[in-house]
């Protein structure tokens, strides 16, 4: 088709421009390419570059290691020697020091031996002498000997004394024990005779029992409230207690050690302000003296009496009733072994 007039003159007028372009984008083009090209080289040639290094550097790591591991290993083998040294060292001192410990003791050895080179010479030099004093020790030795053999003569004849004295000790023994129970039964024997003569004497009367081996007074039988002196009634009923005692003294032997031990005893019921005693157990002791003056004022012998206080600490009823504390206030008689 034909163009039209305008765009041809157009075109003969700006002239044909698409040849050269093509031209130019294809040089363009091979430009590229080649720096592809050379670029694609160049990084295969870097990193051809780059795995050698990676190579060399992983063998030089390994041979770094090895290497650490040597230097460990060369550390600790001079650790060793050197305290191989050291351990050798102090050896080395100590054979040192042994050595010259022998050879002190070496010299002394050498100075005691020459001076029993002395000795040896002296002792040979007083070998008869000595033999003189050997002579006379073996003749002492003997004497000795005899006199050993008559001490063991008199021992044994002293330890058959000594068994024959033991035997006449234990038949002592066996005696006094013998003669003691006779007493103890004999006393016993008037102890029972002695309270029965009492019980006699005494009959029924109010304020005296028998609990057990004793006689027990009421104090108020004997005593006003809170005083040591015997009323006059008290003393009247003393006085059969006091004739029979005066019998018993010249019915019981003489060998017999004998008392008559009167013991005094208060109810728990504290002493008043005014109270001429301290204490129950004062005015216990002094009711239990009392009792053994007025024994002696008619006619008792002191040596066979005996006082004792023993204060509230011994009742013999529990309770704080008027009947209790009045048997707990009391004065008790006891025959017994001096």
């Amino acid at each position: 088709m034909a163009l039209p007039q305008h765009l041809r003159i157009s075109q003969s007028e700006n002239g044909d421009y698409w040849p050269g372009f093509v031209d130019a984008l294809a040089t363009l083009l091979l430009v590229i390419i080649f720096l592809l090209a050379v670029f694609t080289a160049g990084q295969f040639a870097l990193s051809q570059a780059l795995t050698g290094r990676d190579e060399q550097l992983a063998e030089l790591n390994a041979r770094l290691s090895t290497l650490a591991e040597e230097l460990n290993l060369a550390r600790s083998e001079n650790e060793r020697l050197t305290l191989r040294v050291g351990q050798l060292t102090q050896e080395n001192q100590a054979l040192e020091e042994r050595n010259l410990a022998l050879s002190s003791e070496l010299e002394q050895v050498s100075a005691r031996l020459a001076a029993v080179s002395e000795d040896l010479a002296e002792e040979e030099a007083l070998s008869e002498e000595a033999q003189a004093t050997i002579a006379l020790l073996n003749n002492q030795m003997a004497a000795l000997r005899q006199e050993l053999a008559r001490l063991n003569e008199a021992l044994e004849a002293s330890e058959a004394r000594e068994a024959e004295l033991e035997s006449q000790i234990v038949n002592l023994g066996e005696r006094l024990n013998a003669a003691l129970a006779s007493q103890v039964a004999r006393l016993a024997q008037y102890r029972s005779e002695f309270f029965g003569r009492l019980i006699e004497i005494l009959g029924n009367r109010t304020g005296v029992r028998v609990v057990g081996d004793r006689f027990v007074f009421e104090t108020d039988v004997l005593f006003p409230s809170g005083s040591a002196e015997l009323s006059q009634a008290g003393r009247q009923s003393l006085q059969p207690i006091a004739d029979a005692i005066i019998q018993l003294t010249t019915e019981i032997p003489d060998d017999i050690e004998w008392v008559i031990r009167v013991d005094g005893h208060t109810d728990v019921v504290p002493l008043g302000p005014n109270a001429p005693f301290d204490s129950n157990w004062e005015l216990s002791t002094a009711r239990a003296l009392s009792v053994v003056e007025a024994f002696i004022d008619m006619g008792v012998p002191p040596a066979r009496l005996m006082a004792a206080g023993f204060g509230e600490y011994h009742p013999i009823a529990e309770g704080r009733d008027p009947a209790s504390l009045a048997r707990n206030r009391r004065i008790e008689l006891k025959l017994t072994d001096r």
